[in-house]
Parts: structure tokens; sequence; C-alpha cells
């Protein structure tokens, strides 16, 4: 994905910790993101417990650098918020996307996997 550059890295965490401001909660996790990652945080997604218009989803995704005629991995700390980007992918007809289930955990856990801090 990173290598490559074929997919976009939507990332669904806080952007205290997209940037690698705030601790992750689990120890022993590096702060940051993937390198060319976009946050896209999943409470930007939903108000009041509902899923934002269309035009407004498409709006959250694009201002985050997402350009939606692209494929998109969607990815977040564990692989479950992930989800809500998906969802509004989906819900917005853009079927190319994939969730990486291992998410942060798992890439923020290896030691030699390529990390970056900051908004971008």
């Amino acid at each position: 994905i990173i290598e490559t550059g074929e997919s976009q890295v939507a990332d669904a965490r806080s952007p205290g910790r997209f940037a690698g401001t705030e601790p992750e909660p689990r120890a022993g996790i590096r702060s940051g993101h993937m390198p060319g990652a976009r946050n896209v945080p999943f409470s930007a997604l939903a108000e009041d417990g509902e899923l934002l218009t269309k035009d407004r989803l498409r709006k959250v995704i694009e201002d985050a650098g997402i350009d939606l005629s692209k494929p998109v991995v969607t990815s977040c700390g564990s692989g479950v918020t992930a989800a809500a980007i998906t969802l509004a992918l989906e819900t917005l007809g853009h079927t190319d996307n994939r969730l990486y289930d291992g998410s942060w955990t798992e890439w923020g856990g290896l030691g030699d996997t390529p990390v970056v801090t900051g908004k971008d």
C-alpha cells in the first residue's frame, strides 16, 4: 500500500492520535500514522448518532484529502472504527475499498514499519 501508492489510507483515529501528539491507549504501540495516510476521524462522519448526508460525507472525506476516484484502505486503532469510513465510502457508492483489520495496533506495534508524526 505504502510503497506502490496504489491505494490511499484513511485513518479513523482522533487527530491527536493520528498526529502522534496523544498517546496510544495500548502499551508498546508507537505514536503517529502510516506515511501518506489521511485523517478521517470516525466522529466526523456522524451527528446525533446518525450518518451524515451524502453531500456532507463527501465533503468530510474529500476535505481530508481522499480522492474518491481511487482505491481506499481504511484503518483505525484496532480495525473497528475504520468500519465507519468503510460505511461512508459504500454509502457514497465507492466500492473499491478495503479495511485493514490489523490497523494501527499491528502497524504501530511492528518495529520495522515506517511511522510519521504531524497532521500530514
